[in-house]
C-alpha cells in the first residue's frame, strides 16, 4: 500500500483455524466490545482500550450535528471518546461545524489515554448551505490508509446530496502480504431522496468494485435512512449481503437507519459477529441524555485481518453481539 505511516510495529498474524466463527470466539470479541462500558461512567480507562487480534472492528456513526456545540460538551465528548476507542475504525457521518478543529480536538480526546488514532477527512459537502463533512478515525497501532486514495465518488448528475467519500484501509499484520486490504464507503443519505440514492449507491459499489484490479473488498457504511427491506437496488447485485438486520439502530430504537453493506463472496474475511452499541445500555444513560450525543447508535461488524479467499463460517449463521 502506498504512504504507509509511520506508526508502531505491525503485530504477528495469529493462525487462522476453526475458532473464526466458534462460541467461544464471539464470547472473547463481544468481551472485548463491551470493555470501555464497564471501566466506569465518568471514568477514563487506565490504558488504551485492548482489542482481539484476530479481528478488525469496523464502525459506522451518525454523530448528529457534530460541531463546536457539541466538543462543548464535556461529558458528551467522553461519551464519543470511549465509543471510538472500542473499534479499530469508526466511519462518521454529519461533521457540521464551520472550524476545522472539530475532528482534530476530538481526536485528541480519544487518545487522552494513551490510544494512538488518528483521522482522514473529506471536504463540506451539500445542496444548501448546511454543509457536512465524512471522516475517518482508526486506530494506527492496527490499521493504516493508503492517503493516495481519499477520495469523494464523482456526482455528475447530482444524484446524491452528499456524496460518499472513499478511503482504502490496510491492517496492520505481519506478513505485511497477508493484510487484509479494502474500501471503506462512507454515506449519509438525503432522508427525502433515499430511493433514488440508494439506486445511485448501489451503483457507486459497482464502480468501487472495478475501480482496481487488486481490490475487490469494498464496504459500503453509514446512516442509509433504509433498513434492509429497503434495499430493492442493492438487491440485484449478486452474492450483496449486509451486517445489521432483525433491530433498530436510532437511539429511540424504533427505525433501523445505519449499515454495512459488502459482497459476501469477495469479502469473506467478514466474521458473521455485527453488533448495535445501544448507548442508553452502555452508559447507563437516560434518553434525554443519549440524544445528546447522538439520535444514532454507532453500529459495527467483525472482519478477519487476513486476507481469505474462501468462504466463510460466518456467513452461514451470521451472529448479533450484545452490548451489556
Amino acid at each position: 500500500m502506498a504512504d504507509r505511516e509511520d506508526v508502531a510495529p505491525a503485530h504477528p498474524l495469529p493462525s487462522a483455524g476453526s475458532r473464526l466463527a466458534t462460541p467461544a470466539f464471539r464470547a472473547v470479541l463481544v468481551a472485548a466490545v463491551a470493555l470501555v462500558a464497564v471501566t466506569g461512567r465518568g471514568q477514563q480507562p487506565a490504558m488504551p482500550v485492548a482489542k482481539p487480534w484476530d479481528a478488525v472492528l469496523i464502525c459506522s456513526f451518525n454523530i448528529q450535528v457534530f460541531g463546536e456545540a457539541k466538543m462543548a460538551k464535556r461529558e458528551v465528548v467522553e461519551v464519543l471518546a470511549r465509543v471510538a476507542r472500542k473499534f479499530d475504525i469508526v466511519a462518521i457521518q454529519e461533521v457540521r461545524a464551520k472550524s476545522d478543529e472539530v475532528v482534530p480536538s476530538f481526536v485528541r480526546a480519544v487518545n487522552a489515554d494513551g490510544s494512538q488514532y488518528h483521522y482522514v477527512i473529506g471536504p463540506r459537502e451539500g445542496r444548501t448551505v448546511s454543509k457536512e463533512q465524512y471522516t475517518f478515525v482508526y486506530d494506527t497501532r492496527r490499521i493504516e490508509v493508503d492517503a493516495s486514495s481519499l477520495g469523494v465518488v464523482p456526482n455528475p448528475s447530482n444524484a446524491l446530496h452528499r456524496p460518499p467519500m472513499h478511503v482504502r484501509f490496510r491492517t496492520r499484520i505481519q506478513p505485511a502480504e497477508m493484510a487484509f486490504t479494502f474500501w471503506l464507503v462512507d454515506i449519509h443519505t438525503d432522508p427525502d431522496e433515499v430511493p433514488s440514492e440508494l439506486q445511485a449507491l448501489s451503483t457507486v459499489f459497482q464502480q468501487m468494485q472495478a475501480l482496481r484490479p487488486d481490490e475487490d473488498d469494498v464496504i459500503v457504511l453509514g446512516d442509509l435512512n433504509a433498513g434492509p427491506p429497503e434495499f430493492t437496488a442493492f438487491k440485484r447485485i449478486p452474492g450483496i449481503g449486509w451486517a445489521v438486520s432483525g433491530t433498530t439502530t436510532n437511539t429511540r430504537r424504533s427505525k433501523t437507519y445505519d449499515n454495512l453493506i459488502f459482497s459476501q463472496p469477495q469479502t469473506s474475511e467478514y466474521l458473521g459477529t455485527w453488533g448495535v452499541f445501544d448507548l442508553q445500555n452502555a452508559f447507563g444513560l437516560p434518553l434525554e441524555k443519549a440524544l445528546e450525543v447522538s439520535d444514532h447508535n454507532p453500529v459495527w461488524a467483525a472482519f478477519y485481518p487476513a486476507e481469505h479467499r474462501g468462504q466463510s463460517a460466518g456467513f452461514m449463521a451470521a451472529q448479533p453481539a450484545t452490548v451489556r
